[in-house]
């Protein structure tokens, strides 16, 4: 995908492969416009795309079997799409679901031309969420239970993947039998203040193991 900006509306250009559609030439020609779609059915991933701009901001969209032999999107021209000199290029991933998460893998990926930064990722049209501390909280089957908090008071607004080791000692020290605990919670906001409403935003969780004290190798 090519975007002139971030936001929700802007104009852009997309080549795609779609689960039931085939391969497709999608965009937007002006900042806010109707989006247009003209897609070639029968074609289903894994399968090459590609996206070309010219120096007019014309787009063509075509595909491959093997990655040469490139052919158009059948029935369909080059797309006049206004945009600045300097635009987003990048990957782009929908479920057609806002409550439902998607997984694909891109391989292959070639930028031709003169291209800035390094890869970062953001929801398109979501800027960020509200900026709320997160927590993790433990407890036995009787007495409160307790807390630790992420070193950033913000964390609700970290944008990439961040490891998070609390030794479990943390939460011994706040009075809990490790050996019998009963509840784990993890949280944003702040624990127990039921008074003041809370952010909005998503935040993704993976991968959370449970080890024992390690100790690096000595040679």
């Amino acid at each position: 995908m090519i975007r002139e900006t971030l936001d929700l509306d802007s104009a852009h250009a997309f080549a795609c492969i779609t689960h039931g559609n085939g391969v497709a030439s999608q965009g937007r020609y002006d900042t806010g416009g109707a989006s247009f779609n003209m897609n070639q059915g029968g074609i289903t991933a894994p399968y090459w795309v590609k996206l070309e701009r010219d120096m007019s901001s014309n787009f063509t969209v075509s595909h491959s079997v093997i990655g040469s032999a490139w052919q158009q999107v059948q029935g369909t021209t080059p797309q006049n799409i206004p945009m600045s000199a300097n635009v987003y290029v990048g990957l782009a991933l929908t479920a057609h679901d806002a409550a439902l998460t998607y997984q694909a893998v891109f391989s292959k990926v070639t930028i031709i031309g003169t291209v800035g930064p390094q890869w970062a990722q953001q929801d398109v049209g979501i800027i960020s969420n509200d900026a709320e501390p997160m927590y993790v909280a433990v407890s036995n089957i009787a007495g409160a239970p307790a807390v630790v908090y992420y070193d950033d008071p913000g964390a609700a607004t970290i944008d990439m993947w961040a490891e998070w080791v609390i030794p479990l000692k943390a939460f011994a020290d706040q009075g809990i039998v490790l050996t019998d605990v009963d509840r784990i919670a993890i949280g944003l906001g702040t624990k127990g203040n039921m008074t003041i409403p809370g952010g909005s935003g998503k935040m993704l969780f993976d991968d959370i193991p449970l080890y024992r004290s390690r100790n690096a190798a000595k040679e």
